[in-house]
Order: structure tokens, then C-alpha cells, then sequence
């Protein structure tokens, strides 16, 4: 039974994000940061009990970072929409997981699987810190305006710091995948030459 609970603690976080989503629209953020920390909790969970009861599968591989993946362009998406954070990062980051996507995929292909890496799941973190800071700053200058009778400073949009950050390192995070498909031999021409016999 333990070897299903990562993929379970996955599947959750997928159930999570439309929640999320209508929390970030209907302007309740603190609900969207706890639900969004849960979301992180059980990311953190399912990588640690895979590991521990050594139930790693081909599947978890693949569904975990497409789990982060959804979250992430999903949330960023919604406050694109809601004007908190640029277009421009949402396109830059979308542009760079449909890349990792098209590129996973014609791997799969090939019967070869991706596993996340640090660098990967770095990004990842940063952005998560970065979409909490949006979340807690917003929530945070929304009191101010609605209570004017609060003698407390609106707070400067620090978040974007974070933003550039984790921008910085998902594309760093591209180049290093590259990096390393190349050198674990995934780009040989035998792997890359497309196979058309049925």
C-alpha cells in the first residue's frame, strides 16, 4: 500500500490547483497560501516516502513534475490575470516548460525517462516563494486600502526580487537539462533519430 501514497500525495496536488486558483480570483489569499502549502507539503512528502520505502516508479517520475509544472504556470497564469505580476514572466516560463515537455515527451518516446533534478526543483522553490510573497503582499496593501484607519505602511512589491531570481534559474535549470541529456548520452543520434516503422 505505502508504495501508491507518493502517487496519491501527486494526484492530490493536482486537485489542489483548481482550489487554489478560485482562492487567488475570489481575492481570499491567505486560503490560497495555506492550500498552496499543503500543495507544497505533500511535494516535499511524496519525494521523501518514495525515497525512504524505496517505491520510486516510471510513473511518479513522470506525474511529479508535471504536478509542479501545472501548479506553478497555472497560479502564475491567474495572477497574470489579476495583473499582480507581468506577462512577460508567464510567457518566458511557459515558453521554457513546453520546451521541457516536448522534450520529455519525445524521450518517453524513446523509453527514455526524465527524473527531476535540483536545479529543477529549485526554480520550483523560488517561484513558490515568490508567488507567496505576491500573495502575502496583495492581501497585506488590500487591508491598508480598505482600513484607511491603519497607521501601517503599504509594503513595496519585494516579490518581483524573487521573481527575477527563479527566472534566472529556470533558465539556468533549461541549460543544465541540456546539459545533462547530453551527457548521459540522451541526444546520441540513435536516440534522436525518430523511428518509422509501425
Amino acid at each position: 500500500m505505502i508504495k501508491h501514497v507518493p502517487n496519491i500525495l501527486t494526484i492530490i496536488r493536482f486537485i489542489l490547483i483548481p482550489i487554489i486558483l478560485y482562492f487567488i480570483f475570489t481575492e481570499h489569499y491567505i486560503a490560497a497560501f495555506i492550500m498552496l502549502t499543503i500543495s507544497g507539503i505533500t511535494d516535499i512528502l511524496d519525494g521523501i516516502i518514495a525515497r525512504k520505502f524505496d517505491c520510486v516508479t516510471t510513473f511518479g517520475k513522470l506525474i511529479d513534475p508535471l504536478a509542479d509544472k501545472a501548479t506553478q504556470i497555472s497560479i502564475l497564469a491567474t495572477l497574470t490575470f489579476k495583473e499582480i505580476i507581468p506577462f512577460w514572466m508567464l510567457l518566458v516560463v511557459f515558453l521554457k516548460e513546453f520546451i521541457m515537455i516536448a522534450g520529455a515527451s519525445f524521450l518517453y518516446g524513446k523509453q527514455l525517462v526524465v527524473s527531476s533534478k535540483w536545479f529543477g526543483k529549485l526554480a520550483t522553490v523560488l517561484f513558490y516563494v515568490a508567488i507567496v510573497c505576491s500573495l502575502f503582499i496583495t492581501y497585506w496593501n488590500a487591508q491598508l486600502v480598505g482600513h484607511p484607519e491603519y497607521s501601517l505602511p503599504m509594503l513595496p512589491d519585494f516579490a518581483q526580487y524573487f521573481y527575477y531570481l527563479a527566472l534566472a534559474t529556470t533558465l539556468f535549470s533549461l541549460v543544465m537539462y541540456f546539459k545533462t541529456f547530453y551527457q548521459q548520452g540522451y541526444l546520441k543520434k540513435e536516440n534522436l533519430k525518430i523511428d518509422n516503422q509501425k
